[in-house]
């Protein structure tokens, strides 16, 4: 069994992939495989996958119709073996000493998850993400994250906890486990499951995971436009997300007031009115965040008291 299995979900990044895989070839932990999925992809990312798995044992690329982002990773752990798991995302890439880093933490915690902060490039320049995470994590003893607080920070983001990529996870994790499909925001909806189920999460202060953001990105074209629909339709995603968790939570006896103060938030963010709005779409808006709002706020208000 080798000690970790990456997961590379793939889709239309041929001007980006080489860098990637390269990235992945050249680190100085080297006892891994690399699950490649080509989610359909309509360019040659399938070819230059072929080409890695040609020239490396290691490298097992495997083809499926395009079911996105979360469907290619639950395809990726059907075939994976490791020990331990991780994620790169394909149009993205890893500092040298990101496996090292994170299995020489995970040794010496024995952290079921341990997750890093990472760098943004954009048009080519660097961002760095979380420079004072060592203070961050440094918040809690030997930088051992609450299981509450991970959980918050999936919607809050202080600690840069919500991505499935960027970390080290076991395995034993993922077991039963599968990414719900066809949403927006899937490391929202998902990377939560994990957090019910760890016992021990560890933030590493490091940032040896850099994350492209491309101009014509999904993400990207979400924080840019203005569009009413699109937006409302964003927002019903991110509050499905809280509904789902919810639902964990109540089966589980994780206290929950830390996420119920980071769901208000986002709630209070929602109901302020946008300029580019028309008054009576402001008014659909503020009528559907409140409905929500009341909703989610008794389901939480009951859990309390039963607790």
């Amino acid at each position: 069994m080798v000690k970790v299995s990456v997961g590379v979900p793939v889709y239309n990044v041929a001007e980006y992939l080489r860098q990637c895989l390269d990235s992945i070839k050249q680190q100085s932990f080297q006892d891994f495989e690399v699950i490649m999925v080509d989610d359909g992809s309509t360019d040659n990312s399938f070819e230059i996958c072929q080409e890695y798995v040609f020239k490396d044992k290691r490298f097992k690329l495997y083809h499926q119709e395009n079911k996105g982002l979360a469907g290619a990773r639950n395809t990726c752990l059907k075939h994976m073996s490791g020990e331990y798991v991780t994620w790169i995302d394909s149009d993205d890439w890893v500092e040298v000493d990101y496996l090292k880093n994170l299995v020489t933490e995970q040794i010496r915690t024995q952290a079921d998850i341990v997750s890093m902060g990472f760098k943004i490039f954009r048009n080519g320049t660097y961002y760095l993400v979380g420079e004072d995470i060592n203070n961050k994590y440094g918040e809690f003893p030997n930088n051992i994250i609450p299981k509450e607080i991970a959980i918050a920070d999936i919607f809050s983001g202080e600690y840069f906890l919500i991505h499935m990529w960027g970390n080290l996870i076991d395995i034993n994790l993922y077991s039963g486990f599968k990414c719900s499909e066809n949403i927006m925001y899937e490391d929202t909806g998902n990377k939560f499951k994990l957090f019910l189920r760890a016992k021990k999460i560890v933030g590493l202060p490091k940032l040896n995971y850099i994350y492209r953001m491309r101009e014509n990105s999904i993400m990207d074209k979400a924080r840019s436009t203005r569009d009413f629909d699109r937006i409302v339709k964003s927002r019903i995603s991110v509050i499905s997300n809280i509904e789902k968790l919810m639902y964990y939570l109540d089966i589980s006896n994780i206290k929950i007031r830390k996420v119920e103060e980071e769901t208000n938030k986002i709630f209070n963010e929602y109901l302020v009115n946008d300029a580019n709005w028309t008054e009576t779409e402001n008014i659909k808006n503020k009528n559907y965040i409140l409905r929500r709002k009341k909703l989610i706020n008794d389901a939480i208000n009951n859990k309390m008291t039963k607790g």
